[in-house]
Order: structure tokens, then sequence, then C-alpha cells
């Protein structure tokens, strides 16, 4: 059964990408330093690959919002994911077919856009990209999932993806925790609500 996961690297201040995220800088100003650990090729990365794998083979579909699919298209050239995206959004807009999947605009909500990408993800996972997007899952109670990977750097600001769930109080389990020198890994299950009885 699919799960609905939040995966984001995120730096020790709880951010997901620097200042002045835009086209030019879709990560931020020195928000690149967070990915760092996908892309050094030392011998001393330890677990980093293998967890970076896991992440893309458990990728069926992928929501992701309005912001993240503009700031993101050019520098991907594709789907971020080689699956199926559903990109949030207010407004109607034709799919747009690239190499490795096409981009689904759902301008009828989480939900939908959630039952939509389940469906296209064929029993694997569906990840979330985007802070807005990921707290508003979050907040729904629809997320399943928090795969996290904590990079050894202060940003000291940017968009942090904790931000805007409000009052919420979300119970998490700590699934896992692993690291090497460049990242820690984390995974936490989110825990439902149970309705109490009358």
């Amino acid at each position: 059964m699919s799960k609905l996961l939040l995966t984001f690297t995120m730096s020790l201040d709880g951010f997901i990408a620097g200042p002045d995220v835009g086209v030019e800088q879709p990560m931020g100003k020195g928000g690149e330093r967070l990915h760092q650990w996908m892309f050094n090729d030392s011998a001393e990365r330890g677990v980093d690959p293998e967890m970076e794998k896991e992440i893309f083979s458990l990728a069926g579909a992928v929501i992701l919002g309005r912001r993240t699919f503009d700031v993101g298209l050019r520098p991907w050239g594709d789907t971020p994911y080689p699956v199926p995206c559903f990109v949030l959004t207010h407004e109607r807009r034709e799919p747009l077919a690239m190499n490795s999947g096409t981009f689904t605009f759902v301008a009828d909500g989480i939900a939908s856009a959630l039952d939509k990408a389940k469906a296209a993800a064929s029993g694997k996972d569906v990840i979330v990209m985007g802070a807005n997007a990921a707290q508003q899952y979050l907040k729904a109670g629809l997320a399943d999932e928090l795969v996290l990977q904590l990079a050894p750097v202060l940003l000291g600001a940017g968009t942090r993806l904790f931000d805007d769930i409000g009052a919420t109080q979300i119970e998490l389990t700590r699934t896992r925790l692993v690291g090497s020198p460049f990242v820690t890994h984390m995974k936490f299950a989110v825990e439902k609500k149970r309705s109490v009885p009358a």
C-alpha cells in the first residue's frame, strides 16, 4: 500500500533552502550546501549512497508545490524523479510531458492530488516536495513518514520545513537513525490520531 513520504535534507537550524529562492537560485543562497552529501565521492560516505538509492527506489509518484515546480524545472531538465509528478496549483493547465514522466497540474486540492498520485504510483510510495506542500499534508494528517537528512550546517535564514503547521501537535516515532560524516539520516513514522470512544 502506498505511503505518503515527506523526504527532505534540512540544516541543523531547520531550513530546507537558503534565503532568496528563485529561478536563478533554486536552493536559495547557500542552500546547495544541503545536498553535498549526495555528490560527495569520498570513501568516507558510508551509508549515504545506500540511503540515496533507497529514496529513489521508493518513489512511485511525486507531489510538489507550484513554486517548487517553477524554480526546479530548469535545473532538473525533467521530472525530479523518473515517475509521474503532480503539481499543486490554483490554475488549470494541460499536463507537461517530460522524458522520464509527466507533470500533471492539480487544482482541486491536496486530497485529490494524493488520490491521483497513489493511483499512478502502482503500489509504491508518494514523495512530497516543497515546504508548503509538506506542511499542508502534515496539517491534514495525511503524511505517513518523514524521511529527513540532517546536514551539519546552520543556514541562518531561508525556508523552514515546519514553519506553517500552526498549533498542530504531531507525534512521531523514530524508526531509523544512521549517519556518515556528511549527513545524519532519520526516519519517523507519523502517528495517526485515533478517535476516542464516547
